[in-house]
């Protein structure tokens, strides 16, 4: 059979499953819909920083104070800095909205007020801070966080624990400047001598979206193939649809292809609606070549065409198909960095991620989407991922044709 005939044959039966797929307004709807909550649900649900906004914090001021002679009159009055303290810390809450601050009277108060849900974590003064102050020695300041929620309470501890430090550096520069008649613009160089500066290697400073907006391109790609395949040819196979093909004049070849096309198209297409998305809805800067991102969509296409074909293969029922395509694509979802740095997980789960092509795909297009980067820099995972599709190809179609002979 000619490769013309091959060809028109798969637009062919890639036309029908098109046309099968629009007649269903609800998953035309969806078509939409599904790419448009996946991007609002993690970019809302997971951290989209390091800051913290309307934290329920109670404050317990414990400070005892510390007595002062104050001249002339060498009269003694009670100074109060943990007063000082809360009240910077309610200036600064003005301006940042970290926190919705109450008062507390202690550990145990501010304990269960944690257990019971009504607080995010609490701010203890010792009871000898003005001393310790008034001494020169370092004043205990205690941040108490909810253990059960892990993230929250290492991202209150890094937020609360920056501020309590600036303002501590604020009060030791007014001291200098009190004591020692320092000027103020120098004490700053005098408490911290050293500056950290920060800085990217693209403009701006990427949000949440940014982050999962390439992954979820590639996983919605994965998806469409994983999903779509299987469904396509198993159902036809329950339904009897499928011997028509087969008896017809249409090569096996033409079926495996119009059906990989039809695929191929859906899963371009939602690519498309999430980019759409991400740009318009959700703030994203591509930094990239467009193009480049473009040709990284259709070889993840390429990646995961025979992946799902080898699931068709060996799998009689739709429901079986299913079970397999859901037992191969959530660890996929969830090792291969599409919501989590993978430098974050354990070692044994990194290894693991190198070796799922959902991890390649995901980041040659973070890394042309979000730095910029060009064909050089994601040569490598390109090379992969052309050697994932070329390899399950090999490996699929034999088995397809060998399947539809039975």
């Amino acid at each position: 059979m000619g490769v013309k005939r091959v060809l028109r044959h798969s637009g062919w039966i890639a036309w029908k499953d098109l046309l099968e797929f629009s007649r269903s307004k609800l998953r035309l709807v969806m078509l939409v819909l599904m790419p448009l909550f996946m991007m609002v649900m993690v970019g809302y649900i997971f951290p989209s920083g390091t800051s913290i906004s309307n934290q329920p914090v109670a404050i317990a001021n414990q400070d005892l104070g510390v007595s002062i002679l104050v001249p002339p009159t060498n009269a003694t009055t009670t100074m109060y800095m943990g007063n000082d303290f809360v009240t910077g810390l309610e200036a600064i809450n003005n301006q940042t909205g970290m926190m919705e601050l109450s008062k507390s009277s202690g550990f145990n108060d501010i304990k269960n007020r944690i257990q019971d849900g009504s607080l995010s974590g609490g701010i203890i003064i010792a009871p000898d801070f003005s001393r310790a102050i008034m001494a020169g020695e370092q004043a205990n300041i205690t941040v108490v966080t909810d253990q059960s929620n892990p993230q929250t309470s290492a991202m209150m501890q890094s937020v609360l624990g920056q501020t309590i430090t600036a303002m501590g550096k604020q009060w030791a520069a007014y001291r200098l400047n009190d004591s020692y008649h320092i000027p103020l613009n120098l004490t700053t160089a005098l408490i911290q001598p050293l500056n950290p500066q920060f800085t990217g290697i693209v403009p701006g400073n990427p949000n949440y979206f940014q982050f999962v907006a390439p992954g979820i391109i590639a996983m919605v790609v994965m998806m469409s193939l994983m999903t779509g395949l299987p469904h396509a040819i198993s159902y036809e196979k329950d339904t009897g649809t499928l011997d028509g093909m087969l008896v017809a004049p249409t090569s096996r070849l033409s079926i495996i292809l119009g059906k990989v096309l039809a695929q191929t198209v859906r899963g371009v297409v939602q690519a498309a609606i999430i980019f759409a998305l991400a740009v318009v809805l959700f703030g994203v800067v591509i930094y990239g070549n467009l193009l480049l991102v473009v040709a990284l969509v259709f070889l993840t296409v390429f990646s995961f065409v025979g992946l799902g074909i080898l699931i068709t293969s060996f799998t009689d029922k739709e429901e079986t198909a299913t079970m397999v395509m859901m037992t191969l694509m959530f660890p996929m979802m969830f090792l291969s960095g599409v919501f989590f740095p993978i430098q974050q997980m354990p070692w044994f789960m990194q290894d693991i991620a190198q070796a799922l092509p959902l991890t390649y795909a995901t980041t040659a297009l973070r890394k042309v989407m979000v730095l910029g980067a060009g064909v050089d820099a994601v040569f490598t995972e390109i090379v992969i991922l052309l050697a994932f599709g070329v390899v399950l190809l090999g490996v699929a179609v034999p088995m397809f044709r060998k399947a539809m002979t039975r």
